[in-house]
């Protein structure tokens, strides 16, 4: 048992390092470590993630696994966490709906302690990797991650695979008007156009723009030509004082997580190592040849 503990904790570290991380050997890690612990758990106590970013599910999709349930049953368990009244759901938010759609009262599962900032991490980076997630849930929860962990859009952009314009350009679109927003999440109004419009400061242009858009069917390239031409005032870029990054820092950290198996982090005048329990400390000090008397 303890073997599968330890395992599980480095899965658990390198989903919640500062490193690019694959879901799905993730899950296949806590899945192969644990597989003696599933469970079959009642459907009707298990709640969504609070942090699921996702607010809406392609019905034709969830049909389809449906259907594949009933013929196959649950092929891969889901994640959850024990709650007072029940269950929080962590990873499985599509096998979970197809397997109520499909009239299963239980579902397999593997039953795990999460925090609230990994239940987050863990949600999006489910979504993410796996299915296209609408550009406003997107930003949604890069915004809520960013505030929680208080990562700088560059750590952020590092974590999850994603180019620093990316997650820039992104979050400027939860700026949009409601009504713009709801035309981005709707997929009546693509990235590229929704991007454009997010750095106009005129509400009432934006608006005017939108209907164009819609209307007279323009392209990305129309779009800009239109702002460029008519030169549309944009909103004033905020310039934040960058910390310079101490690169002895970075080969530090990298040593140091080599060779005590955990994440470290370096900042100025500070070393962060994070342990998940008193044995795991232990196994920490012994590596730093740190000998603890009196016990």
């Amino acid at each position: 048992m303890e073997t599968k503990r330890k395992a599980l904790g480095k899965g658990l570290e390198q989903l919640f390092s500062n490193e690019v991380i694959n879901f799905d050997n993730f899950e296949k890690e806590i899945v192969e470590n644990y597989k003696d612990e599933i469970k079959e758990i009642p459907l009707d106590e298990i709640q969504s993630n609070p942090y699921q970013p996702r607010k809406t599910f392609n019905e034709e999709s969830l049909n389809e696994l449906a259907d594949s349930i009933k013929e196959y049953g649950i092929v891969q368990p889901i994640i959850v966490k024990k709650t007072v009244k029940g269950y929080y759901l962590i990873a499985g938010e599509r096998r979970t709906k197809a397997a109520r759609l499909a009239g299963l009262a239980k579902i397999p599962a593997i039953v795990k302690e999460f925090n609230d900032q990994e239940m987050m991490e863990i949600a999006l980076i489910e979504n993410i990797q796996r299915e296209d997630l609408n550009p406003i849930d997107e930003a949604a929860a890069y915004e809520n991650i960013i505030n929680l962990s208080h990562m700088t859009q560059e750590e952020f952009a590092t974590k999850f695979g994603k180019s620093r314009s990316y997650v820039t350009n992104i979050l400027g679109l939860l700026h949009l008007p409601n009504a713009v927003k709801k035309l981005v999440e709707t997929r009546k109004l693509s990235m590229g156009h929704a991007r454009c419009l997010s750095k106009l400061s005129s509400e009432e242009q934006i608006n005017n723009l939108t209907d164009r858009i819609i209307n007279e069917s323009l392209s990305v390239r129309e779009l800009e030509k239109i702002i460029r031409e008519e030169n549309m005032p944009k909103k004033n870029k905020i310039l934040r004082p960058q910390t310079p990054l101490n690169i002895h820092f970075t080969i530090y950290e990298k040593e140091m997580r080599k060779q005590i198996g955990t994440k470290v982090k370096i900042k100025t005048n500070k070393i962060e190592i994070p342990f998940d329990s008193e044995k795991d400390l232990e196994r920490i000090l012994e590596i730093l040849g740190i000998e603890i008397s009196g016990d």
